[in-house]
């Protein structure tokens, strides 16, 4: 019952806000829904499903109910563990699965392509589940290693004004990676695995001239890749690999230029065995203010392309004609 109220009961919370007629009343174990018949009904099936996650080991947030909801309004017959899929490894006492249906699809990609292009907004899993795949082709040994990288790009500072040598320099970029992979494995062993070199985590730059074999590789933050970068990423692909591109294409930080990852899904679409999986603020599993502040910028960004739109429309009407030809 803890697990599935959550701490201050914030679950219960947010299954009266997806089912705002019905009221939830808990008394030890039991779990009483008053209103409407059909709300009732739809709220005690979420209940249930949200039960069975809890019994299948699932560690139970507020993504979970708010998409549980979602998916059982369209289909009230649906199960939620196969909608949103069972666990990918459990690490620390903790099992890593997708949240969403949009996750589920992700995951389900990386599984049936060599190349998997995950794209969307911050906070929708694409580096962590990657990861996680990663993890779990390893310990099924279905690869011999894992490498990580991802652009060392400034994004405001320089790196030679950074203390340290060349390793310390560019350790901030790689730091986020470190942490995800200290949360899916044994943080004793890790160290090891960095030492044998059957894990490597790595800037892109150092990918130029190799042939990666048998391994599962994961490019983050693949938006900030020149065209040059992402072309020469892709081609160190070797036998046995797959190979997970994750990125924003709302938040590029390279000084000038073209996206890599832009180019990319231009050029390779059409490619077999090359899938563009889309995440979009639904998949969000953050807090729940992340999905609504992307989709505020969203909505800004298509206001301003408006507006760009409108005013250049302006400035090649009749007047502008004019003006040229004086």
């Amino acid at each position: 019952m803890v697990r599935l109220l959550g701490p201050q009961d914030r679950l219960l919370t947010r299954l009266e806000r997806e089912h705002p007629e019905v009221t939830v009343a808990v008394r030890g174990n039991l779990v009483t829904l008053e209103g409407p018949e059909d709300d009732v009904a739809l709220a005690g099936r979420l209940v249930q499903e949200l039960v069975d996650l809890v019994r299948h080991g699932a560690d139970l947030g507020q993504s979970e109910v708010s998409e549980g909801a979602r998916i059982l309004r369209a289909d009230p017959g649906r199960s939620l563990t196969d909608a949103i899929g069972e666990a990918i490894l459990t690490a620390r006492g903790k099992s890593v699965r997708a949240k969403t249906e949009g996750q589920r699809a992700y995951v389900d990609a990386i599984d049936a392509h060599t190349i998997t292009f995950g794209i969307g907004p911050a906070g929708t899993g694409k580096t962590y589940l990657a990861m996680a795949k990663a993890v779990q082709a390893l310990h099924r040994k279905e690869v011999n290693r894992i490498i990580l990288t991802r652009p060392a790009v400034e994004a405001g500072e320089r790196l030679g004004f950074l203390p340290g040598t060349l390793t310390d320099k560019i350790d901030p970029y790689l730091r986020p990676l470190y942490d995800a992979l200290n949360e899916m494995m044994d943080p004793e062993l890790v160290p090891k695995l960095l030492a044998t070199g059957v894990v490597e985590v790595a800037p892109l730059a150092y990918m130029r001239g190799r042939t990666l074999n048998d391994s599962f590789i994961v490019l983050d933050e693949a938006q900030n890749t020149t065209p040059e970068q992402m072309k020469m990423f892709l081609t160190r692909l070797g036998f046995g690999s797959r190979m997970v591109v994750t990125g924003d294409a709302t938040q590029v930080d390279l000084p000038a230029g073209t996206s890599g990852l832009r180019i990319a899904e231009r050029v390779l679409r059409a490619v077999d065995d090359i899938h563009f999986s889309r995440l979009t603020s639904a998949d969000v599993v953050r807090h729940t203010l992340v999905g609504q502040i992307v989709d505020a910028y969203t909505r800004d960004d298509e206001q301003q392309g408006q507006k760009l739109a409108r005013a250049q429309q302006r400035s090649h009407g009749p007047q502008g004609q004019r003006g040229r030809r004086a």
